[in-house]
């Protein structure tokens, strides 16, 4: 190894030997295939094979670049020696895919466990960065538990409109929002729309993508500071050779997601999404990575170090500024080094260092973007979790990026029993509507959406956008994006559509808010809302074959992460059979 590690695997040991190593028809097979595909003995005989998960795809526009990254990952595997076999994996294209990439996340999580498993894998190279690909990625490299790494898509350039900053997702809702006003006329809209997204990459706000490969990262899965590269960066492209280099090594060594994950590395990374403001979504996705690491991650785990950590990004919808900025700020080292006294620095990572070793002597270049603990832009909260009648199993709301008027709010309640309702309605000059009232959207959550798509950021009614409004409550059992912001209770557990407390909410009935408090309840009393229980009716599937109804069938709910119940259960799945 190149800095004194020692190989604790021979070549006899790899798992690929099995199918290349062995004298027998079986391997006579494999090698002549091979052979017929064009590689030759010297390309194969003894090497780690690594496998290279691509996501590419002509739909999603967050890995244009994958194709090319993906032969500067070989370049590196080639220059370590290794053997690398390029696998494409469904890629799950947040902004095309419906009716939602939350419905996939899994099926992907279980293409990339079989793909490793069933082919002569002995590492992987996971390539993702669009929303639900990075745990995705990381799910199905847990549960097979060879060595892998995860190499991030990057963030997006800086979006550009008539001389002003634009953030993917975060002013597209701002000037949706001045449209529907009549502030801004459609001239403007259509060049917001050609000037918010100049390249590859995915979203420059603190989004959910951005959130989770830096949560990557801060768990040790990726090469230091690779998560804050642009995607159209030449340094990402070093990035992906080192990527590739490194992933031959960690073979050798034997250093496998189980080796670096743990529940001090998973709270390192709450931390971390603390501290960034980051998306809502990353919790249910830190839930599902934990237990298939086999970690108990509870939601009340996320509030205390909520309580104990501030926003230190000033990144949007926080903040002010956006993930270029954070890079040439300093980056996540910079940040982590930042919040070392939070942290546990002993945590290993996929170089085979601590993460103290890593973030030894960063520190940042611009300290407007990245604060210091003593001087952040918000003193806690970066995302709550609130429990009441009304979310018996919790929910969650990012308070850094809330009206702060309205964290304790009361109000009458307007229901909107499905998307469709909402937007059939919304914008009714007739809807019964006040600044006060709180938004209801049900039937949105893991079943009931399904999927549990990103509808969670209702959009204000259009009479109180005229009236000058831009924030109110809402409350549903959906996800929102990482880039929305707003008074916005999400993730309401259980759904309605499995009968959860939000199916009984009536409009007209008083919705009490208190964030300081951790609080969300219904004021309607415990006889009403038994009666209300007995006169429910259940809804019927959403599926009835195929994939939709193994989803609807094994779905678990937002607090247990939304994985599927059987991937928690049972024993390892074994090696293949070699036939």
């Amino acid at each position: 190894m190149s800095d004194g590690r020692r190989r604790v695997k021979r070549p006899e040991d790899l798992r690929s030997h099995r199918w290349f190593g062995v004298d027998d028809l079986r391997s006579f097979g494999h090698r002549s295939r091979s052979f017929q595909i064009g590689f030759s003995r010297e390309d194969f005989a003894g090497k780690p094979v690594i496998g290279i998960i691509n996501t590419w795809s002509d739909i999603n526009p967050c890995h244009t670049h994958f194709r090319q990254r993906a032969e500067e990952v070989k370049r590196g595997v080639w220059q370590a020696g290794g053997f690398p076999l390029e696998l494409p994996a469904i890629s799950l294209s947040e902004p095309f895919q419906k009716p939602s990439t939350m419905l996939y996340r899994n099926l992907l999580a279980m293409e990339t466990e079989e793909l490793l498993r069933s082919y002569p894998i002995d590492g992987a190279v996971l390539m993702g960065g669009c929303d639900k690909t990075t745990p995705a990625l990381i799910m199905g490299a847990i549960s097979m538990n060879i060595p892998a790494i995860f190499m991030p898509a990057g963030p997006m350039l800086r979006g550009n409109w008539r001389g002003n900053t634009l953030g993917s997702g975060s002013d597209a809702w701002k000037y949706w929002a001045e449209l529907r006003a009549g502030n801004i006329d459609r001239q403007a809209w259509g060049e917001i729309e050609e000037g918010i997204a100049r390249g590859p990459g995915h979203c420059m706000t603190m989004g959910t993508a951005s959130t989770m490969t830096g949560i990557a990262e801060t768990l040790g899965l990726s090469l230091p500071g690779s998560s804050s590269i642009p995607a159209a960066d030449s340094g990402h492209a070093r990035m992906a050779s080192y990527t590739g280099r490194r992933i031959v090594e960690m073979v050798w060594e034997d250093l496998k997601p189980t080796d670096i994950l743990s529940a001090d590395s998973f709270d390192n990374a709450v931390t971390f999404a603390m501290a960034v403001g980051g998306s809502t979504n990353c919790i249910i996705h830190l839930v599902a990575m934990a237990a298939r690491a086999g970690v108990d991650l509870p939601l009340k785990r996320f509030d205390e170090i909520s309580r104990e950590v501030p926003v230190i990004a000033n990144l949007r919808p926080s903040g002010k500024y956006l993930m270029e900025d954070f890079y040439f700020a300093g980056g996540i080292r910079a940040l982590l080094s930042q919040l070392a006294p939070k942290l546990k620095l002993h945590c290993m990572t996929a170089n085979g260092k601590t993460l103290g070793e890593n973030i030894a002597g960063a520190k940042p270049h611009n300290d407007d973007v990245i604060r210091s603990l003593d001087n952040p832009i918000a003193e806690s909260g970066g995302l709550v979790v609130l429990f009441g009648n009304l979310a018996p199993n919790g929910a969650v709301i990012k308070p850094s990026a809330a009206d702060p008027k309205l964290l304790n709010h009361t109000g009458p309640a307007m229901v909107f029993e499905d998307y469709n309702d909402m937007a059939a309605r919304i914008d009714d000059p007739n809807l019964p509507v006040t600044p006060d009232s709180v938004l209801i959207l049900r039937n949105s959550g893991p079943q009931g959406g399904p999927g549990m798509p990103e509808w969670g950021m209702l959009p204000i009614p259009k009479k109180l956008l005229q009236q000058g409004v831009r924030d109110m409550v809402r409350m549903s059992d959906a996800r929102m994006s990482g880039t929305s912001y707003g008074t916005c209770v999400l993730h309401i557990s259980p759904e309605s559509y499995i009968g959860g407390p939000l199916a009984l909410v009536r409009t007209g009935d008083m919705i009490e808010l208190n964030v300081a408090e951790r609080r969300l309840d219904l004021k309607v009393s415990d006889e009403e809302l038994a009666a209300r229980r007995a006169a429910w009716t259940p809804p019927p599937p959403r599926y009835q074959r195929g994939y939709g109804a193994m989803f609807s069938q094994h779905i678990t709910q937002a607090e247990r992460g939304c994985d599927f119940d059987f991937l928690h259960a049972g024993a390892p799945t074994p090696e293949p059979e070699i036939h």
